[in-house]
């Protein structure tokens, strides 16, 4: 079936899309290499480390062997010293789905990173502003002028807060004001761009099945520890040691990623070997639970056992009409 073109501009998506996602060292890439097979996919890496170059073993990049396999995009894309946020994911991610639908080949758009696929998937919405200086202005009138005198500026400003938020609802009262006076425009006006985001975002993938791996909590922290101890075997050490001799220092938002940072905690001395295994192995479990907690939240995707490869296949080739 031949896919409509697409540009990072287009408002609509009509390339087959699989999104796979899961908690770290639940069994991605595995996976995502039999899928490949099955549906002639390229893959879009969304992982929010693999983007930095000489960042392999701590990171779970996919090997030289499997990243010949098949292309993958958004892998090694940066230096450990730049900065990477979700909008340049967005942007970066719907050039690589332009390129990969050219081709007539079907997406594969996999790691961990839920903030990345939120933002793909509904929009970058701008955090509402805040201004500290403002809000202790605020106070102060709050105090000396009361709630009323507030209230009834916020219902002159913004006529549809004014009636949402009652005068003894002070939090929400200095909000709205806090917002206005921040950067001129209203708490509805905003809320109304995002609301609108949301709904263009939602519209503009036409094709896309979304899974989510799950795993029984004992058999994933058994896999996590399993990884921290190859990673060490692999040379962890050495490649923060490598990375700290090409001037990457210790305090770079990449080095203090897990892995990296308990490797610099070993090297300044700070932990013994036996206490940065425990960490690591620790500090990636609750990373794992953060992300488990993230994705439950996703109505969209549909959640499958980690191995459950048949059943996966089959309702994807279903959903998105791919032999």
């Amino acid at each position: 079936m031949k896919h409509a073109p697409i540009t990072p501009s287009s408002t609509t998506i009509n390339c087959p899309i699989i999104v796979l996602v899961g908690p770290t060292a639940v069994g991605k890439t595995a996976l995502s290499l039999q899928l490949v097979q099955r549906f002639a996919c390229e893959i879009v890496s969304m992982d929010s480390m693999q983007v930095y170059r000489h960042m392999d073993i701590g990171t779970a990049k996919p090997s030289q062997e499997e990243q010949a396999l098949v292309p993958h995009h958004l892998i090694d894309i940066i230096d450990p010293d730049d900065q990477y946020d979700a909008a340049r994911f967005v942007h970066d991610a719907l050039a690589a789905i332009a390129e990969i639908a050219s081709r007539n080949r079907t997406v594969l758009l996999t790691g961990g990173t839920g903030l990345y696929l939120k933002a793909l998937f509904e929009g970058l919405f701008d955090v509402l502003p805040t201004d500290e200086g403002v809000r202790a202005q605020l106070r102060e009138r709050l105090e000396q002028e009361g709630r009323e005198a507030l209230h009834a500026e916020l219902c002159r400003i913004d006529p549809v807060a004014g009636e949402r938020v009652h005068a003894n609802d002070t939090q929400r009262l200095l909000r709205g004001l806090e917002i206005y006076l921040s950067s001129g425009r209203t708490w509805t006006e905003l809320i109304a761009e995002q609301q609108q985001q949301e709904q263009d975002q939602k519209g503009r993938f036409t094709r896309v099945f979304q899974v989510a791996l799950d795993c029984e909590r004992e058999q994933l922290y058994q896999r996590i520890a399993q990884r921290s101890q190859i990673m060490l075997e692999q040379g962890l050490v050495e490649e923060v040691v490598r990375l700290l001799s090409m001037g990457y220092t210790p305090e770079l938002p990449s080095m203090q990623a897990i892995g990296y940072k308990h490797v610099n905690n070993l090297l300044s001395g700070e932990w013994n070997q036996e206490e940065m295994l425990e960490y690591l192995v620790r500090d990636t479990r609750r990373y794992a639970k953060r992300q488990m907690t993230w994705f439950r939240k996703n109505q969209e995707l549909n959640w499958f056992a980690r191995d459950d490869y048949e059943r996966i296949a089959a309702q994807a080739a279903a959903v998105l009409g791919l032999e």
